[in-house]
């Protein structure tokens, strides 16, 4: 049988693929785009839509990604904490502006309440392009330099720096990070004119505030207060809010250790995601304040130090690191009890069949097969990083969220179930010495094998690969790929260890009839794969775009069979079918490969609702319990979960009784905000099942879901 070599051909364009997108990956990572430290992941990005020529918006963003539990700060950091510093490097002719500071959020520790950032931050910075910029003629590009600096705290804090170097063409359009920035420009607070009954009046050591003007919908709202100017109001201490009709009232109390008495405060409001921006002239006499005591040089010193060592130095290996790549091993083994593995483990069992007897090929089909496996996940890690390098926001599974690469996997599978069913052998229709390369070469078809187990696998997250896929993408790239080829490593063991055991072999039945049989069989399984797959391009692009992969992939399956006629008749059927394989592919090919818009994801129960960013939030904030399902259509695991525990009547039951507001998260199409969230609890693909409350850490489940473990969370809730 020469199954392995009707999906040569695809591999190798994966490959390639692979390399070519890993060479525009290298090129962009050598620009020093990224530093990458324990704690964050900083990475430069720009937006220029209209290219780079004045009058038109340019954007420079650094954008932080944040470990679990680890936070920035803002403009005012609040009671301790240093904010974010940029410093340009820019040519003549290109001025940037000041950093347009996203909403803060509180983070208490311990009596301190800070102001800054979780999860993924983006600080926006616009450039002014003035008619003295004049970009090389070899070489029109802008070129800007960033040394940024800034404190990362959890319970402790470490001064971390870095230095950014990135290019932007001149000419055309550079807006890879559009979402990125629209969601950053979109947390801007919106500006509020201060009316002439607004204003802020010094009494004692408290400031009176009163404002009219904000939004009716805010009317009986509370509200959270953030001044803009460091060291006069105290962060931690309490205060008290009203309303009157419209008008809005505050009392906030001055800093112990004021450092400053300005004549006009800047305010940011914010409610439930939004905020608004208000300065407002400050009546009445400051008290007296006490100079602050001076950071001494020797420790100014060793801060400037720590921040130059942080983000450069190595670190030893952690115990955490050790954990995800023994996790990623046991997630790899795992794996292969996945339905995604089943077709091409069907095709390995087949190989053992025929050469039963043949120990030392056996050993080294199994080495061979390892080898391809290892490589084919370090290549695809190295894509994902490489692409998530350049700015774009994916997961684990990020293949299958192109309509493209879903429907050329259900033609290759298609081959390959038609291929074990007989319809046609490879002899067929190539010269007889590339029919018999696979009888001369057995190691690359066991290594071709494993490409195609890894093509098939990738979409599945197995337990224990969650933690250790949301670790890797933080992590430098060595320490990544180790993680990935340790996935890979897990994958492939129970076949390499089973090609190692002659007894394996010897436990076989002696070649006969009932392989032929078995060939057969296994096409069946090749066949649900393909439905899976044009099931999963639905969700992507819609019944339109099912209907015609499924008429593409008939006309496909005929033009195959043409060809296996001879004399006259298969020059003229073969013709007329691959001409109409063309029309039809001119006609409706681009049916399959849209991407059409999301639709809300509801159970027809309607209990499930469909998530949106900012939604947790806003259930949490109103003392709502929140339960979200991560899934995705070609996650084989997240559709597994929902057909039997989350769609247990007992455990609805107790959802309904503990009153849990049900969210569905649906990742089958790229959404960066889906990636983001999921970034934030540590992962990087589905499924993802998390319960939210107020006042307690996100609750994480396994990916494989239980209704005992469903129930012991809620009980802790």
């Amino acid at each position: 049988m020469t199954v392995p070599f009707r999906f040569l051909q695809i591999a190798l364009f994966f490959i390639a693929s692979a390399a070519f997108f890993m060479g525009a990956s290298a090129q962009i990572a050598s620009q020093k785009t990224v530093v990458t430290t324990d704690q964050v992941r900083a990475e430069l990005i720009a937006h220029a839509p209209q290219g780079v020529a004045p009058n038109q918006p340019v954007w420079l963003g650094l954008q932080i990604k944040h470990q679990p539990e680890w936070h920035t700060y803002w403009k005012n950091s609040g009671d301790s904490g240093l904010p974010t510093q940029l410093e340009w490097t820019l040519p003549p002719g290109v001025q940037a502006g000041d950093i347009a500071w996203p909403l803060p959020k509180k983070i208490a520790l311990g009596k301190l309440v800070n102001y800054g950032y979780e999860g993924t931050l983006l600080l926006p910075v616009p450039l002014t392009i003035t008619p003295d910029f004049k970009p090389s003629l070899l070489n029109p590009e802008l070129t800007v330099k960033l040394k940024a600096s800034w404190l990362v705290c959890r319970k402790e804090c470490i001064p971390e720096e870095g230095e950014f170097t990135l290019s932007i063409p001149v000419k055309g359009s550079t807006a890879l990070n559009s979402a990125a920035f629209d969601a950053a420009l979109a947390a801007q607070p919106q500006p509020l004119a201060a009316s002439p009954d607004s204003r802020l009046t010094l009494d004692g050591q408290t400031l009176k505030l009163t404002l009219r003007g904000l939004p009716a919908k805010l009317q009986g709202q509370t509200l959270e207060a953030f001044p803009e100017t460091p060291e006069v109001i105290n962060p931690s201490a309490p205060w008290q809010q009203a309303w009157q009709g419209a008008v809005w009232t505050a009392t906030l109390p001055l800093a112990e250790a004021r450092s400053a008495s300005p004549a006009l405060l800047p305010l940011v409001l914010t409610y439930q995601g939004q905020g608004w921006r208000i300065e407002l002239p400050v009546s009445g006499e400051w008290p007296k304040t006490t100079a602050p005591a001076a950071l001494s040089p020797a420790l100014q010193a060793a801060l400037q130090a720590n921040a130059q060592g942080a983000a450069t130095t190595p670190t030893a290996v952690s115990t955490s690191f050790i954990a995800a790549l023994f996790g990623a091993l046991l997630g790899g083994l795992i794996l292969n009890l996945m339905p995604c593995v089943f077709p091409v483990l069907a095709i390995k069992v087949l190989s053992f069949t025929r050469h039963a007897d043949d120990h030392r090929g056996h050993r080294l089909s199994g080495l061979a097969y390892t080898a391809g496996v290892i490589v084919s996940f370090v290549l695809l890690g190295l894509l994902l990083l490489g692409l998530r390098a350049a700015g774009e926001s994916l997961g684990w599974g990020f293949q299958l969220q192109n309509p493209g690469v879903v429907a050329a996997l259900a033609a290759l599978f298609t081959l390959i179930g038609l291929n074990l069913a007989g319809v046609f052998e490879f002899g067929q229709f190539a010269p007889s010495s590339l029919a018999a390369f696979q009888a001369r070469h057995p190691v690359v078809d066991a290594f071709l094998t494993g490409v195609l187990a890894v093509a098939v696998a990738s979409p599945c997250t197995a337990p224990f690969m969650g933690a250790s896929l949301g670790l890797a993408v933080a992590l430098p790239a060595a320490q990544a790929l180790l993680i990935f080829a340790s996935i890979g490593l897990g994958l492939a063991l129970p076949y390499l260890a089973a090609s190692f055991v002659p007894a394996f072999a010897r436990a076989l039945p002696q070649p006969g009839a009932w392989m032929d049989a078995l060939r057969k069989l296994l096409a069946f399984p090749m066949f649900g794969t393909v439905a899976w797959l044009v099931w999963v391009l639905g969700h992507q692009s819609g019944v339109d775009g099912a209907g015609a992969l499924l008429a593409l992939l008939v006309v496909f399956s005929a033009v195959i069979w043409s060809l296996t006629l001879t004399g006259r008749s298969r020059l003229v059927i073969a013709t007329i079918l691959i001409a109409s394989g063309a029309w039809l592919t001119w006609a409706i090919g681009p049916f399959a490969l849209k991407n059409q818009a999301a639709a809300e994801t509801t159970a027809a129960d309607g209990r499930w609702q469909a998530w949106a960013p900012g939604r947790v939030d806003e259930l949490v904030a109103a003392k709502q319990t929140v339960f979200v399902d991560f899934t995705a259509a070609w996650c084989v695991t997240c559709q597994y979960n929902k057909q039997t525990t989350l769609a247990d009547a007992s455990v609805l039951a107790d959802l309904e009784a503990k009153k849990v507001t049900l969210l569905r998260a649906d990742w089958t199409r790229r959404d960066p905000a889906i990636t983001a969230a999921l970034a934030q609890l540590g992962r990087n693909g589905v499924p993802v099942y998390v319960f939210y409350k107020q006042g307690m850490a996100p609750i994480v489940l396994s990916e494989i879901l239980s209704v005992q473990e469903v129930r012991a969370a809620l009980a802790q809730l």
